[in-house]
């Protein structure tokens, strides 16, 4: 299969890389200097909302700017393990249906006042009013403050998941009310930086907060950058501009990596491209037709041409460095039977499918697969939303093919398959009682071995069954400017630059 002229537009951005190259300490683009101690960043996701709890605006984006502004009671490391943040130790109840987590000593938020075990349970609680699209991870949970330092976690079952789980919650002070749009244009900082200002889908510029626990972060300013332009991104990378991108399309690493003033990595993540059928519609509602749609895309061929470094083809629902990972038996690419499995299921073969994304670097990878089912007769309309309105169309089932680069909060298959998946969530118009069952059983079992093997059962039943397509799963690649150092290289896009340094040239 030949997704050649997808690639066309792509080929443009190498006019960024012809740019004279100019002085990048701090001192290229316009406004930098040598002393300016600024970090201008731009990523993946675009930033149009800072409410860490709120379902409106693009999860992604408000996860790239809670873990700058708001501590977590715990964080994955970069490799995935659970390290301290806000909270110094945990640990759980007998019967693990209660875990106790104590808070460092002295905690304060950014305007001076004391953080405490109750503007933990607040976070907590007004996460859970406001239902946005981490609370499913909760149910029946209730939070309580034991003393100023202690605030325990108690759920209606074994949870030994919860405190992977807890990684959504980001900690704000008591007394935030659910709307509050105009509290977020300069919030109370909990983590490492505080907002200096905010322009919503362009640019948030933050400060380092003085009351920081670990200690304020050593540069003037971290700003991170709207720029959904790629060959944009990379000329303002080269001027000095920017000091460190992400997410660059495959075809620009080897030159990016030629060029002595920058440094290139790509990390895998624990994301796998994912592209849920609307297993509500009639047209989709066989694992049949779920599974011939499959079939009739050459995602080895895509993956090869498109992501030559940052893919691989996925072989489960969970990314292998996610606990649940299992890896299932392939789905071969053969367009013959795809067609004639379609055909024989009585398909509407007039009516196109509506693919809905939400993020313009992934339309080549879409079109590729467009292209593929145009050539057994499927038509899809390819629809690029606005991330608002993708989120809002996501939960109302507003679409018939849903793609996400979907990751795996704290690096458990709770919080991805246990939430996503049963009946109850009603994400993608599938519901399997079996699949339930084992979902629940794994959410409660205190066994690692016990849990990691009901993850495995579950995960066949979704591959099985082609809940969704799970083509590929991700690195991300990072490219900065050699003269920034120290920030962490995220494994979904979500660095921490709290102890990033910007030395000049």
């Amino acid at each position: 299969m030949s997704i050649t002229p997808f690639l066309r537009a792509a080929g443009l951005l190498a006019i960024a890389l012809t740019l004279p190259a100019c002085s990048i300490g701090s001192g290229g683009g316009a406004g930098r200097n040598a002393a300016s101690q600024a970090i201008v960043a731009s990523g993946t996701f675009v930033i149009d909302n800072i409410d860490p709890g709120s379902a409106q605006g693009g999860s992604a984006g408000k996860e790239l700017a809670g873990q700058q502004i708001y501590g977590r009671l715990a964080k994955p490391d970069a490799t995935g393990k659970l390290v301290p943040d806000l909270a110094e130790a945990w640990k759980p109840s007998a019967d693990a249906k209660s875990w106790d987590f104590t808070l460092r000593g002295g905690l304060k938020f950014s305007d001076g006042s004391p953080l405490t075990s109750e503007d933990v349970v607040a976070s907590f609680d007004r996460l859970i009013d406001i239902n946005g699209p981490y609370a499913a991870n909760y149910k029946g949970v209730s939070a309580k403050a034991g003393s100023d330092t202690v605030v325990t976690f108690t759920s209606p079952a074994p949870d030994p998941a919860l405190p992977s789980k807890l990684t959504t919650l980001f900690v704000l002070p008591s007394g935030v009310p659910a709307d509050a749009a105009s509290y977020f244009a300069k919030p109370v900082a909990s983590g490492p930086f505080m907002v200096e200002s905010f322009t919503p889908s362009s640019e948030l510029k933050m400060v380092p907060n003085p009351h920081y626990w670990g200690g304020a972060p050593k540069v003037k300013s971290l700003t991170i950058r709207s720029i959904p332009d790629v060959a944009a991104k990379l000329a303002a990378l080269r001027t000095g501009e920017v000091d460190v991108v992400w997410g660059v399309p495959d075809d620009q690493i080897p030159a990016l990596r030629s060029d002595a003033s920058l440094k290139v990595e790509a990390v895998p993540s624990n994301g796998n491209f994912t592209m849920w059928f609307n297993s509500g519609i009639p047209a989709l509602k066989e694992a049949k037709v779920r599974k011939a749609l499959w079939q009739a895309v050459d995602f080895g061929t895509i993956i090869k041409q498109l992501y030559p470094v940052t893919g691989q083809p996925a072989d489960s629902p969970l990314a292998p460095t996610v606990f649940g990972y299992a890896p299932q038996t392939p789905v071969a690419y053969d367009p013959g039977a795809a067609k004639k499995a379609l055909e024989e299921a009585g398909y509407p073969f007039d009516k196109p499918l509506r693919l809905q994304f939400g993020q313009a670097q992934f339309k080549p990878f879409l079109q590729a697969v467009v292209s593929s089912w145009a050539k057994i007769g499927v038509k899809a309309d390819l629809l690029q939303k606005e991330q608002a309105v993708f989120i809002e169309d996501l939960l109302a089932l507003k679409w018939d093919v849903n793609f996400q680069l979907l990751g795996t909060a704290g690096y458990d298959a709770a919080t991805n398959l246990g939430r996503l998946y049963p009946c109850a969530a009603k994400r993608t118009g599938y519901c399997n009682p079996d699949l339930d069952e084992l979902l629940a059983k794994a959410g409660s079992a205190t066994d690692q071995n016990e849990r990691k093997e009901l993850y495995t059962q579950a995960s066949k039943i979704i591959w099985d069954d082609a809940v969704g397509m799970f083509p590929m799963t991700s690195k991300v690649s990072y490219v900065w400017n050699k003269n920034v150092s120290g920030f962490t290289l995220d494994a979904l896009g979500y660095p921490d630059f709290s102890k990033a340094v910007e030395s000049g040239s």
